[in-house]
């Protein structure tokens, strides 16, 4: 007779003991792309060798087969009837079988990022980006939380791209738990390189904050949206004019650009944001998230021209390509104020961008079985919807890159995207004329906490804390943060109402290092006084510090360091020492395999003065450790921001820049 496990007894199982039964796949689940078949037949015996070591021998010749199987036709070994039978959520942090709570806090971070409610292929273990993956497999998932269930608040599990390769005896200061993804020797990092090396099952691409459990679901980028599209606005309008009836037009409803309608919305715009996939789209106006959907491009047209007419703040997901809606809207004369684009392109031949002219079917098909067609058929999209774009922007559209890789991906297939100069791209990346100047140079950036209790009163009363200490800290605040300071008051005011939770009980608001502290002190004293219960501090890598990412999170660094990555080793190593609960370091992010390193970090506050010393000396490190390169790269804000911590800081000594005057560079014969 079977017995059943509770929901702790499976955890604290790991890989079972019995063999369970094959899964069948579940209808209407959103399955990942098949994945390039990269491997010669010696690497696919190599790749079952090394999905098989997870499991005891007498299971190997069932579970080879199979596993054969899934190589063949998804290009990848999933391990799909070891997927646990209990429903994958956030939940309670009581709730987990832990001998400490930073390590129930992780497992809840891990379920969270694994929920369907908030992953994109939850099946295949991705949360977004159509790669970004928490685990290569379920085995992996398996004994991670079996391993977070033993940890002792005095060993260190170590997760090389998913693999859990064990506990290690540490030091109550140091991390629960450090995370490597995709930390590939510089050589091996091309795109087929990931394809290769994650078939043989020994790395993974853990995106941003999918392989460091740190994904709150499209809340994560709804701010930073909301505030780029606001500053957008803010440069093209007049003075005292209203975002009402202007459009952003832009592209994706995935994990991550599924929060641009939302983020129009509370910016009071129109936005159209195509989608060529039915079940995104659909996802994302059940959510919530926006709130039209058109499949017709006539309709499409006039709803949008009747939106104008009429000032709505209205956002509408169009099922189908974006060109399409580019080059429609250029013909029926509908002028774009604001233009970008979300799609996935830094993964572009495996489903992140696809093409016009052809179903979405038809190009999953292609993917199969004809890659070089759709690659080709790819990059002629691109040419066209550079050109298409070329052509708005000449009318006066305000067009940036998201750091998304489109106008990478445009220039290496030959869109017109390139400046007159051959070197630089004739878009600006959002980073450079507005997150970059405005937010990271001051120390501003993406600032999260989960409420680690599950409840929602426990977020009610930390919106309620996040905004009190904010308006405290404005009422001091010099000139050049007061807009900051007041569109982030603005936002925790109005975030319940727009209803951005999504999975866990999250939020996300842009702080700079004292806003950050001030606000985790406050939570931490109300956890002391049992106001509310344990809470999870942590933040995007798309941050002031946490990422090299040359265009994107550090395009507005111009003294030639920009291809370096130093920031976001030493963030994670210093982070690491200083307090955090857990670090995370990748080779990938958002714009690709082999063009970004980023870190992360979690930190659990649990009311006690640990927590608190924790805290300090971790969040100012986290912060400043970028506002100093931005620094001393001449970032005039930023050396604006170093100085002023340093005065409130004595311990905190920064170089600074001299600057050289122009005339004497200029009358050198170089």
């Amino acid at each position: 007779m079977t017995t059943t496990l509770s929901f702790q007894d499976q955890i604290k199982q790991g890989i079972p003991s019995e063999l369970p039964a094959p899964k069948p796949y579940p209808a209407g689940a959103n399955r990942a792309p098949k994945r390039k078949d990269i491997l010669s037949a010696d690497e696919k015996q190599l790749a079952l060798r090394n999905a098989l070591r997870y499991f005891p021998k007498e299971w190997h010749q069932e579970l080879a087969a199979e596993f054969a199987e899934e190589l063949k036709n998804f290009g990848r070994i999933y391990m799909y009837r070891f997927k646990p039978n209990y429903d994958l959520k956030a939940r309670s942090v009581s709730d987990y079988p832990a001998k400490c709570q930073q390590a129930a806090a992780i497992m809840l971070m891990i379920d969270n990022n694994l929920d369907p409610a908030v992953a994109q292929h939850p099946e295949e273990l991705i949360t977004y980006g159509g790669n970004g993956a928490v685990f290569q497999n379920w085995a992996q998932y398996l004994l991670a939380m079996k391993y977070l269930s033993e940890i002792e608040s005095d060993q260190t599990l170590h997760i090389y791209s998913g693999h859990p390769m064990g506990l290690f005896p540490s030091s109550e200061d140091a991390p629960r738990v450090v995370v490597t993804n995709g930390m590939m020797i510089p050589n091996y990092s091309q795109p087929d390189d990931w394809e290769k090396f994650n078939a043989l099952g020994v790395t993974q691409y853990g995106q941003m904050t999918a392989g460091s459990f740190m994904y709150i679901g499209p809340q994560g980028i709804v701010h930073g949206t909301t505030i780029t599209v606001m500053n957008a606005f803010r440069k093209v309008l007049e003075q005292g004019d209203s975002p009402k009836g202007k459009i952003f037009l832009t592209a994706g409803l995935g994990g991550m650009s599924g929060a641009q309608p939302k983020a129009g919305n509370i910016a009071n715009c129109i936005t159209v944001c195509a989608e060529v996939n039915p079940a995104a789209a659909t996802k994302r106006h059940q959510q919530g998230w926006v709130d039209e959907l058109i499949d017709n491009m006539d309709e499409l047209v006039a709803r949008v021209k009747t939106a104008q007419a009429n000032e709505e703040v209205v956002s509408i997901a169009y099922i189908g390509n974006i060109v399409d809606v580019w080059e429609t809207f250029y013909e029926q004369d509908i002028f774009i104020h604001l233009g970008s684009d979300q799609t996935s392109l830094h993964n572009p031949w495996s489903g992140g961008y696809y093409p016009v002219d052809i179903s979405f079917e038809e190009s999953n098909r292609l993917i199969r079985e004809e890659p070089e067609v759709f690659k080709e058929k790819v990059q002629a999209t691109l040419k066209r919807h550079a050109d298409a774009v070329n052509k708005h922007t000449a009318r006066g559209t305000y067009f940036f890159d998201y750091g998304n890789a489109f106008l990478l991906e445009s220039s290496r297939a030959g869109g017109d995207v390139m400046a007159e100069n051959g070197i630089d791209f004739k878009y600006p990346s959002y980073v450079q004329d507005i997150l970059g100047p405005m937010c990271f140079d001051y120390g501003f950036g993406p600032f999260r906490w989960v409420c680690a209790s599950g409840d929602p009163a426990d977020l009610d009363k930390t919106d309620a804390i996040a905004a009190e200490v904010l308006n405290k800290i404005m009422a001091e605040s010099p000139a050049e943060i007061q807009q900051q300071m007041q569109d982030n008051i603005t936002w925790i005011k109005d975030a319940k109402q727009n209803k951005l939770v999504v999975g866990s009980q999250a939020r996300i608001l842009y702080a700079d290092a004292q806003g950050r502290m001030e606000i985790a002190k406050a939570f931490n004293d109300a956890i002391a006084r049992g106001d509310i219960g344990p809470v999870v501090l942590g933040r995007d890598h798309h941050d002031v510090s946490g990422t090299d990412s040359p265009f994107r999170e550090t395009s507005n660094i111009y003294d030639g360091s920009r291809f370096t990555a130093d920031m976001a080793i030493h963030n994670v190593i210093g982070d690491s020492f200083r307090g955090a609960t857990w670090v995370s370091i990748h080779n990938g992010g958002g714009v690709g395999w082999g063009e970004v390193i980023n870190g992360g970090f979690g930190m659990v506050l649990d009311g006690s003065s640990d927590a608190e010393r924790r805290l300090k000396s971790m969040l100012l490190f986290d912060v400043n450790n970028g506002i100093a390169r931005r620094s001393w790269a001449r970032n005039e804000e930023a050396n604006f921001a170093i100085k002023r911590e340093m005065a409130r800081t004595p311990k905190l000594k920064v170089t600074l820049p001299n600057g050289v005057d122009d005339e004497i560079l200029n009358n050198l014969s170089l």
